[in-house]
């Protein structure tokens, strides 16, 4: 299964949300492991999903609020500049547009699992994040989520009801303060309802033409999001095959059932080749061995799935320009010079 991720953009509001909260935010991402240069990296396009979890965590260690999902969604900035507000924007009606939103929702995250659902006379957005995403994640989106809506419907979206898998929660009239409606725990599903007459609505911005075009680019990011998912794939198998030596194109092929050719077509789309991807993972792989433990270098270099040490030694040097004695004795005296500051 490829590695869960979301999109930057949204830590990045979730950052804009702290400051707005008066929060100290740099404090928060160091401890969560995340730096603020990657954050600010305007070409980064996605983050691991892991990061969120420990963003959470931290958030609410440092901040001292169990609540702290539902209180940065209140202080979170508009979600603007993105396709998927394009795309409902563009679309002739607030429903037409939020279907198409949520047909693109992995645009944003992966842990969006979200459907439009209507039956007789109400309606309600369905399984809105996966039953792995924390609280404060749902909350937070189900915050911004109703806020952007109310934006683009010029106030007319209300919600209605929620009703949350979680057990544990904020008290109700923090709920309905920052939600504007009641709160129900403990639900087999995710349900947020909200008044089905604003599905009629029509987006005064409307354009046909744009929203051709949006809809190519999502789907255009789309298709790159499902290559990024078989770089990830191969990574995945490589890790599982290194040690035994068979660490080919053909194997990993075989193992996640693609023909050799079409796996070797598929890496070239995505602009990457399977040596490319083999001799990146081993060089970090070798670097993070050498540097955070005792392994002797007989053993990274079967680790590595290397068949001789003249020959990790050679790529190794390529990868770093230093070989892997003199990479292992710097690092740790970087780690000592820190451990002394």
């Amino acid at each position: 299964m490829a590695e869960r991720t979301d999109a930057h953009i949204f830590l990045r509001l979730i950052y804009q949300a702290m400051l707005n909260a008066g929060l100290p935010a740099e404090e928060i991402l160091i401890k969560a492991g995340v730096a603020l240069s990657r954050l600010e990296d305007s070409s980064l396009s996605r983050m691991p999903s892991n990061a969120q979890l420990a963003f959470w965590n931290a958030a609410e260690e440092i901040s001292g609020d169990p609540h702290i999902g539902l209180h940065l969604g209140e202080h979170m900035p508009l979600y603007r500049g993105q396709v998927l507000e394009y795309l409902l924007t563009s679309s002739p009606t607030f429903g037409e547009g939020l279907q198409r939103v949520m047909n693109f929702h992995r645009l944003l995250s992966d842990s969006l699992t979200g459907e439009l659902v209507i039956e007789g006379d109400s309606c309600y957005l369905a399984t809105l994040t996966d039953r792995r995403a924390s609280r404060h994640f749902t909350e937070c989106l189900a915050a911004g989520m109703i806020k952007f809506f109310k934006f683009v419907t010029d106030g007319d979206f209300r919600a209605i009801a929620i009703h949350t898998e979680h057990s544990e929660g904020a008290p109700p009239a923090e709920y309905r303060r920052i939600y504007g409606c009641d709160v129900t725990l403990g639900c087999s599903e995710y349900r947020m309802y909200f008044n089905k007459d604003v599905l009629e609505r029509r987006i005064w911005q409307a354009e046909p033409r744009l929203l051709r075009l949006h809809e190519q680019i999502a789907q255009e990011q789309l298709a790159e999001l499902q290559r990024f998912d078989l770089v990830s794939e191969v990574k995945r198998a490589i890790g599982e095959t290194l040690e035994s030596g068979d660490t080919s194109l053909e194997s990993v092929a075989k193992r996640l059932d693609i023909p050799p050719r079409r796996l070797r077509s598929q890496l070239a789309e995505a602009n990457t080749s399977f040596n490319q991807i083999l001799a990146d993972y081993r060089s970090r792989l070798a670097r993070r061995l050498l540097a955070r433990t005792s392994e002797p270098i007989e053993q990274i270099v079967y680790l590595t799935g290397f068949s001789e040490p003249s020959t990790f030694y050679r790529a190794f040097k390529r990868w770093t320009n230093e070989t892997p004695v003199e990479y292992r004795k710097r690092k740790q005296l970087q780690k000592q010079v820190a451990g002394s500051a």
